[in-house]
């Protein structure tokens, strides 16, 4: 899925891109994108999440990321005590705040190069972006990444922290589910009739989920795990009986 915040997709070329990492840092530096490919690179499936994704909606998105860790060079900034929030900015100086801890805990936060296999599209970010498990993307993804200042939450609002009602600055995803077959107000021949979706709880994984039909739920059939930054699949067979039905599903979290 995709949300852009400008009319005009930024075009930046990997000669000009460059990542300036300052604020509350005692070595403020500047990245280039040559010096960024030739540190280690890593493969992720990590699956996004919109902060305004509905039920069934489409928000939401699951790709195989390739990149480099961001916690290393972060680190090698020396990060001041106190210095909860990092903004971040893209080409056209929109800001994006993030927790300072998720980008340094051990998850896979990233500075992505790829998607699927291919070179970053501009559409998602050409050439650099950010990627970091288990926040929305209005604090995890920022798309054509130029900035990171190091200050705190109390010294300055990012842009959708900002609008009204105020949105959380922290942003963890919440537990959630989708039933992706049969469609909403389909029709399905009587008979044996697959159910089946993705649901999410990024970080903590998905432990069991239960389809309900006309209010009684059923336990549900669950792949294995890919990892618990994605959505994780699942089916149920439903022998189903001639009239209208109410399906539903929810998921627990581990």
């Amino acid at each position: 899925y995709r949300v852009d915040t400008s009319l005009v997709l930024p075009k930046v070329s990997p000669a000009q891109w460059q990542l300036r990492i300052h604020g509350m840092v005692d070595r403020p530096m500047t990245l280039t994108y040559d010096e960024l490919i030739q540190k280690p690179m890593i493969d992720r499936d990590i699956t996004l999440t919109c902060v305004s994704e509905a039920v069934g909606g489409n928000f939401i998105g699951n790709a195989q990321w390739q990149g480099t860790l961001l916690a290393p060079i972060l680190r090698k900034a020396r990060i001041q005590r106190g210095a909860d929030q990092i903004v971040m900015r893209d080409v056209h100086g929109m800001t994006i705040g993030v927790a300072t801890d998720p980008t340094l805990d051990g998850r896979d936060s990233m500075l992505a190069v790829a998607m699927n296999g291919k070179v970053l599209p501009q559409a998602h970010g050409y050439p650099v972006r950010v990627v970091i498990p288990g926040l929305y993307g209005y604090v995890s993804a920022t798309k054509w990444v130029v900035d990171m200042e190091f200050t705190t939450f109390d010294a300055f609002s990012a842009y959708w922290v900002k609008q009204k009602p105020a949105w959380s600055q922290q942003a963890p995803i919440k537990t959630e589910s989708r039933i992706d077959v049969p469609k909403r107000r389909s029709t399905v021949a009587a008979g044996q009739v697959t159910i089946a979706g993705v649901a999410w709880a990024q970080r903590t994984g998905i432990e069991a989920v239960e389809v309900g039909i006309d209010g009684v739920f059923h336990e549900a059939r669950l792949p294995a795990q890919d990892t618990i930054d994605t959505w994780r699949q699942w089916s149920y067979t439903w022998d189903a009986t001639p009239g209208q039905h109410t399906l539903q599903v929810r998921a627990t979290n581990k």
